[in-house]
Parts: C-alpha cells; structure tokens; sequence
C-alpha cells in the first residue's frame, strides 16, 4: 500500500490514514455538535469580549431565522463582507443554516473587484460592516443584491461595542461616507436582524453533502477571479483532515480550553478551515480584527496564553520585528502554523530561538478546503519541504503529457480527496481535471523517497503577496485603462516582507506620465495588495511571434538587473 503512497509511513501512530466526512450528515450537523459539546466554552474573544458557543448558536440560528422569513428561494447565494469580529463566524453559520450558500468577500475589494464576485455569483443578501459600506455603495445598482445587512465593528460587543464604535468612526474615522438608503435596496441594522430573528420560527433545511455550501473565489488567469464549489463534503472533510494532523499535539495540551490566535483573516479560506478544526475541538479563537497594528496585537496576545498560532511568514516575520514580542509568555504554545505562502528558512530560525516553538509549513490552496500537504506537527526542525499529503489526501505529478514521473523528477502536482472541488462555479471546469479525476493544481514539485514534497515553482505566473493570490493579467487590464500607458505587463520579485511583490512594466505614450499618477490609478482600483510597487518605464515589451507578452523574459531581466545575494 505504501509504495505507490510512501507518505503513508511518515505518519504519527495516532494519525490516521483516512477520515470519513461521511459520519456528519451535513455541514450544520457538525457545527451543531460542536455547540451542544462545548455549549459554555468560550468561542472567541475580541477587545476583551468573550462569547461562548452558547452565545453563537443563538446568534446564528437567529440569523438563520430571519434569512428564512425575507423569502428567499432555497440555494441563493448570501454573502459576507467583514473582518475579524464577533458577528462573522454566527453570520456565516447562519447563513448555512439557513439553507442558503455563502460566498466570503475580502473587505478590502474595490468596488470593481466586489461588482465581479456579486455578480458572478448570484448573491441577492449581503452583510456588511459599514467601514466598507462606500465600495458597497459604488456597485449595488449593477447588482443583484436586494437586501443589505448594514453592522458595525463593536455590534456584538455589548456595551464595549458603543466605546468601539464611537473611535473607529470619530476618532480613528475609519468609516468612509456613504449612502445605502435607496429603496431598490432593503437596508437592515444587524442588531435588529438579531432581534428580530430571536422571535422568527427557524426551520431545519435537508441538505446533502454534495450540496454547495461555500463559493470561494480565487484568482484567474483570465483576469476575473472563479468561484471555487465547495460542498458539504469538502468543507467538514478538510475539518476532519487538519483536525487529525494536529492531534499529536492538541491530545497532550492539558488545559480548559485551547486558545487559537486568528489573526488570519476569516474569509480567507486558511482561517475557514480552521475555525471548522477550532470549533470541532472546542478551541477559543483570539480574534485579532487588524494584525497590521503589530503593538495592538502583541498587546492583545499578552493577554491570555496562546496554544495556536497559524499564519503566513509576513505575520511572522513582522511579529519578530515588534520589540515587545520577544518579552511574552511563550510556555503555552505548541504549535505555529505557516501556510498561505513560502515561509523562509531565516524567519523559522528566528522564530524558534523566540518562542522555542518550530514553525511547521504546509500546503494548500482554495479549491481544496486549505488542506493539502503540511509537515508532521511533532517535527522539530525545519526542512524547506511543504510536507506529505494529509488524510484522505492523494498527490500525483505529471509532465506535460499527462505521464506520472519518477522520485525526485520534477512535474505539475494533481491532488484528489474528499476536499477537493468540483469544480468553478459557472465555469466549465472539465480542463481543470487530469482523466483519472485528479485536480490540476498548476504548481509545479517533486517527490523524495520518504514520500515529502518540494515545492518548486508555479505553472501559472500568479504572484502571491503576503499570502494572497495576485494574477498579472487581472492587474494588467486594469492599469490599460490609465491615462498615458501604452501597454504594461506584470510579474512578481522576491520580497523579504511580503515574499513576493507586484512589478509593472509600462510603455508609456509619452513622457508626461509619472509613477505617482499610475500608483494613484491603481489604488483607486485595485486592492493594495494587488498594486504594483515596483514600476519600470520601458520603450517595448518582449513578446512572442503571436503577440504574447513573455513575462519570463521580464524575469529574467530583472534578476540581471537586481542579482540576488548569494
């Protein structure tokens, strides 16, 4: 059995084999064992607010509640625009419990980028925190959306919540002006969704596994992000797979409850994945709604012990970077869970002489629920590897004929599993699939003979900045249509702080633009993460016979041009 899966013998004794998502009958059966297990456990904590899984269940279920009575047809797409607060994990379950599906949208989505996900997926509900509610505002009426569940910050905060709100409006002024009384567009408070849905009948939905539970949209090499189809299964079968991983590790933490920093943010499907773990467990999430406040952060983890902590290597590398973090109480904590990009040999050293903790690296990616390869959680030593596949998980690698390769030899990585899409939601994803089922995953690796993978390039030219996904042609389309650029062409460089960063080469029609006019465009319509930083006037692109931009030709400029240290 082992020798076509070597992995199989790097196991701990405790993990095992194979999971069976099927023992759930759906989604909600699984989070509604987790409530009725846990009921008085903490959930999560934020600004020093605690709610139980108590206090959650009756949240969502109130959600689902009110969701059910605004007449909605069984199946819509219901979707989800907020950071890292109280009210997003009970309103994602509540939308699932309602028997509708949810579609997570980063907050900080322009209004082209949300127009997109709105549109390409159906959604007629949105629930918003009004920090965000101006990119909303742009768009709404090329939308389906026809009812907005308006929140703020500290809505779920009780009295706490009136402070908070007051200084991210007032003070800080983090909400920008905006206007969403249109009548076209039913506007509810969110704490009146609560109120009201507390004295709503909610009825329990019959829902398959192989019904969709998420779409999750990722980047696409057509320039328009795809919304990957995560069903029942997928979603509680990645639960089960990263729940097994940690056990080695989480069965000996003898204490009361396990504490799991989420500085991630919730609608990136990393975090997802593991609020599921956390939940089947019975962890408490530290909710961290801005990790890029590195003091407030260290301040809020000098608050509680912290046995947990998943995030990428730009996190870690700027918590290191934080003075204050060197003088916590690192005691508790057990496992530091990198993903979501490279993590570099240099952060993970530093890293364990800090918190005497190893930083354990994996990989997985949106089509697949986050689970994927990860290292073995009682390895001590990092290995630049992102590990052996996971329970349930099968990893082939092919060359461009479909061949599976030998050890060692380098090919493209196909994964099947019970957490593996379907598919791409209205989109023909038959090409996405090798013959024999296997999702193509487009990067490229190869196998040693004790079964770990080496992760060696990507097929596609995405970028990943900071552990998110950035595709040059999505990046391209956009800046053609600012004023005095020619052509332009995008490709990632190595950056020590985000791993990656975006660099765009401009033709420009004459010398009147500048850099500045162009860092200004993109801002104005790209997520900052997606905008260049690096920009360099040139009087042509290389292109192919057929017109076709070579972008490896630009890398390969760049690197003479910036060679790196040896």
């Amino acid at each position: 059995m082992t020798a076509n899966k070597p992995w199989l013998d790097q196991y701990p004794s405790s993990v095992p084999k194979t999971i069976d998502p099927d023992q759930y009958d759906n989604l909600i059966a699984l989070y509604e064992e987790c409530f009725n297990r846990y009921r008085m456990h903490p959930l999560s904590i934020c600004m020093g607010v605690t709610h139980t899984y108590d206090d959650v269940d009756k949240a969502s279920r109130a959600i689902a509640a009110w969701l059910q009575a605004q007449g909605i047809p069984k199946g819509s797409v219901v979707a989800i625009m907020m950071p890292n607060v109280p009210q997003y994990l009970p309103t994602m379950i509540g939308i699932l419990r309602a028997g509708y599906i949810c579609t997570p949208i980063n907050p900080l989505y322009t209004g082209r980028e949300l127009r997109h996900q709105l549109n390409d997926s159906g959604a007629q509900v949105i629930f918003v925190v009004d920090n965000f509610a101006q990119a909303l505002e742009q768009v709404v009426d090329e939308t389906n959306i026809r009812r907005i569940v308006l929140s703020k910050m500290g809505d779920m905060m009780g009295l706490k919540g009136v402070l908070v709100n007051t200084i991210v409006r007032q003070v800080k002024r983090l909400v920008p002006k905006y206007k969403l009384n249109d009548p076209k567009h039913e506007v509810t408070k969110f704490p009146d969704v609560l109120k009201q849905g507390k004295n709503l009948p909610f009825q329990k939905v019959p829902t398959a596994m192989d019904q969709k539970a998420i779409l999750q949209y990722t980047g696409g090499t057509t320039g328009l992000s795809k919304g990957a189809v995560l069903s029942q299964r997928n979603v509680v079968a990645a639960a089960l797979q990263s729940e097994a991983w940690y056990r080695p590790i989480t069965s000996q933490i003898d204490e009361a409850y396990i504490n799991m920093v989420m500085a991630l943010p919730l609608y990136h499907i990393f975090a997802f994945m593991l609020s599921l773990l956390g939940m089947r467990s019975g962890y408490t999430f530290v909710l961290i709604p801005n990790p890029r406040d590195m003091p407030g952060f260290v301040k809020t983890l000098s608050k509680q012990p912290f046995h947990i902590i998943p995030a990428v290597n730009t996190l870690f590398k700027g918590l290191l970077d934080e003075p204050s973090f060197k003088n916590l109480d690192f005691s508790s904590l057990r496992i530091a869970q990198a993903g979501g990009m490279a993590a570099t040999e240099q952060t993970a050293a530093r890293w364990l002489e800090v918190t005497g903790c190893p930083m354990v690296e994996g990989w997985g990616m949106t089509e697949c629920v986050a689970a994927g390869t990860a290292n073995v959680i009682t390895d001590r030593k990092f290995n630049g590897t992102i590990g052996v596949p996971v329970s349930s998980i099968d990893i082939i690698v092919i060359d461009e004929n479909g061949e599976r390769v030998g050890v060692n030899q380098a090919g493209e990585m196909c994964i099947k599993g019970p957490n593996v899409t379907s598919g791409y939601y209205n989109r023909d994803s038959s090409e996405d699939f090798t013959k024999d089922g296997y999702f193509r995953t487009g990067d490229i690796i190869s196998m040693d003979e004790r079964g770990y993978f080496t992760l060696l390039d990507r097929k596609k030219d995405m970028i990943l900045v900071s552990g998110f996904n950035v595709f040059p042609n999505e990046i391209e389309s956009v800046m053609l249509d600012c004023e005095g650029i020619v052509d332009c062409a995008v490709i990632g460089i190595p950056d020590e702080r985000q791993g990656e960063a975006v660099k765009m080469y401009v033709v420009p029609n004459d010398n009147n633009v500048t850099k500045e006019a162009i860092k200004e465009f993109a801002l104005d319509n790209l997520t900052g993460y997606k905008c260049p930083r690096h920009i360099e006037f040139v009087s042509e692109l290389p292109k192919s016979n057929v017109g076709k931009v070579l972008r490896q030709k630009l890398r390969e400029q760049h690197l003479r041009d910036h060679p790196q240290p040896l």
